[in-house]
Order: C-alpha cells, then sequence, then structure tokens
C-alpha cells in the first residue's frame, strides 16, 4: 500500500506580515487620551500647590503698618535747641493723631563722605524705608517748617488717588519757567509714586512725598548716587533731583506736581507762594542760624497758632 508524499513547502514563502496588535486602535486612542488628561491634571496640582513656594526675589508688598513715616533730620550744630525742640514736638504729636510714626534724627548720624550735610535727607529716606518696611508712604519734612493743621491727614491732602488727580499740574514744565521736560499730560492718581510741587525757583525738595515700593527704592537711590553727591552742584541734592527728574524717564513717569500751597506754603513770598490762613504746612524758606530772619524768630509767628492748632498748652 502506497501512501501519497505530503505536499512539498514552496520555496517562495508569503512576505513576513506582522501580527496585528491586540489592543483596538479604539483603545490606543482612549489610553492616549487619559495620559494627556493625566499630564493635565499633574500639571494644575503643581500650579496650585508647588508654584506656592516661597520665592526670595519677590517684592514685598508694604501691609500700610504705619501708613506713613514722617521723616525730619534736624542739625543741631546749625540751629537752637529750643527750635528743634518745637519742631519734633509738631511732629510727634501729628503722627499720634493720625497713627503715623514720626521720625525725627540727626544730620550727624549720617556720613555724607564729604558732601554738604544736608544730602542727610537723602540718607534719611533711605534709612526709612529700611526700618519701617511696611509703611505705605514716607513724607520728608525739613527742619525748617511746622505742620499748620493737625486735622488734615496726608491722605485728606494728597495720597488718595481721586484727591491727588484733581491737584496733578500736567503738562507743565518740571523746572519752571521753560523747562522743555513737562509732567506727563495722562497719569493718573492711582499711578503716581512721588509727590512734589515747585517754587519760582524749582522743584521744592523741602517736602515730599514717597510711595513704598521698589520704585521708592530705585528712586532713592538714583537721587544718592555717589556721582551726584560729589558733582558739586550748585544747591546740592535740590539741583541733583532737577537733574534726575528731567532726565530719567522711569522717574518722571510716577512724578505728580501739585500747587505748593498744597504741601509747602512759604512764610515770606519772595520765593513761592505765601502761607494763607487754612494752609496745610508753612515753611520757613531761607531762613538763617541767627538775626531777623534766623529760623527761630521767622518760627514764633505761627508758635501760638500752631501750639492752639494741636492744643499744646
Amino acid at each position: 500500500m502506497h501512501f501519497a508524499y505530503p505536499p512539498r513547502k514552496s520555496s517562495n514563502p508569503p512576505p513576513f506580515r506582522p501580527r496585528s496588535s491586540n489592543i483596538p486602535i479604539l483603545r490606543r486612542s482612549r489610553l492616549k487620551s487619559i495620559a494627556i488628561g493625566t499630564l493635565l491634571f499633574l500639571g494644575a496640582l503643581y500650579m496650585l500647590f508647588g508654584g506656592r513656594r516661597h520665592d526670595p526675589y519677590h517684592e514685598h508688598v508694604p501691609s500700610g503698618h504705619p501708613s506713613v513715616v514722617i521723616v525730619t533730620v534736624i542739625d543741631p550744630s546749625e540751629w537752637n535747641s529750643a527750635y528743634l525742640n518745637t519742631i519734633k514736638d509738631n511732629r510727634e504729636k501729628y503722627a499720634a493723631r493720625h497713627g503715623y510714626q514720626a521720625m525725627v534724627v540727626n544730620a550727624h548720624d549720617y556720613n555724607t563722605e564729604g558732601a554738604p550735610q544736608s544730602w542727610a535727607k537723602i540718607f534719611a529716606m533711605r534709612h526709612a524705608l529700611s526700618k519701617y518696611p511696611d509703611c505705605k508712604f514716607i513724607w520728608y519734612l525739613d527742619q525748617d517748617a511746622y505742620i499748620m493743621d493737625p486735622n488734615k491727614s496726608l491722605d485728606d491732602q494728597v495720597t488718595n488717588p481721586r484727591k491727588l488727580e484733581s491737584l496733578m499740574i500736567k503738562d507743565y514744565p518740571v523746572v519752571p519757567p521753560d523747562s522743555i521736560i513737562k509732567t506727563f499730560a495722562h497719569l493718573k492718581g492711582e499711578n503716581i509714586d512721588c509727590i512734589l510741587s515747585q517754587d519760582k525757583e524749582g522743584l521744592l525738595h523741602k517736602s515730599v512725598v514717597i510711595r513704598n515700593g521698589e520704585w521708592a527704592k530705585f528712586f532713592i537711590e538714583t537721587w544718592f548716587d555717589p556721582m551726584y553727591r560729589s558733582y558739586n552742584f550748585q544747591k546740592a541734592e535740590r539741583h541733583a533731583l532737577e537733574h534726575i527728574v528731567q532726565w530719567h524717564p522711569t522717574i518722571l513717569s510716577k512724578l505728580a506736581l501739585v500747587p505748593q500751597r498744597t504741601l509747602a506754603s512759604y512764610s515770606q513770598p519772595a520765593s513761592g507762594e505765601q502761607f494763607q490762613e487754612g494752609d496745610f504746612v508753612v515753611v520757613f524758606a531761607g531762613c538763617t542760624k541767627t538775626g531777623q530772619q534766623s529760623c527761630q524768630t521767622e518760627s514764633a509767628r505761627y508758635w501760638e497758632k500752631m501750639k492752639k492748632a494741636f492744643g499744646i498748652s
């Protein structure tokens, strides 16, 4: 009995075809969507929780306590101690009434490194920002001035954005009478970080309000620059201030000019607008150490009014 031979395999087998995936196309698409969704979910968790880690370089936002630090630099080597005591008393009583902080410091506590001692005001402003990092504003007021109306807060006068915007002098020469650099016309009250006024000669540096923040530090460090202190400006820090305001747009863009009597009426009309009854501040502009025009003599004309307003016996 004969058996048939099994069929021989072809010497030309068909081309290799990989086995089809066991995972259907629909299932693979679903897995891809799940993977993407998981990644998005993890990213969202990181943004919510991982991104809240403390960043040592973030900008400090002042809490507003105290809301205002009033900075005054006194020079006992130049001025009568009795007069300087009235200045200190004036600042402290006004600050106490409004919950502010008075910072009255000695000019000789700061080494101006050969520059006129009047530069100590910039050192003191810098010191105030460091000592009171949570204050909202610093108000530098020179030693030749009295606050005359204790019932007016700084907010009433200038720091309230709406009030400030109603006072701002826009599109006006920064340094009168004919500076080609003018205040910006489009600025809003809430965008202002430095408030100044002018007298007949230029920017009035005896009463300056600065909002605490990164811009304030930049402004003070610029004004504080050793190059300006050594430049020998005719009017020292006043001319340095006029220079940086006119030639640094970053500073001008945060600056508001307000009418002089808002922050610094003068006791004499020779250099600026004269004090009128009800004004906030009187400055004894041009007063001297001794004689008929001494600061003590000039201030005596306002001392009784100031005492009455403050209820000082």
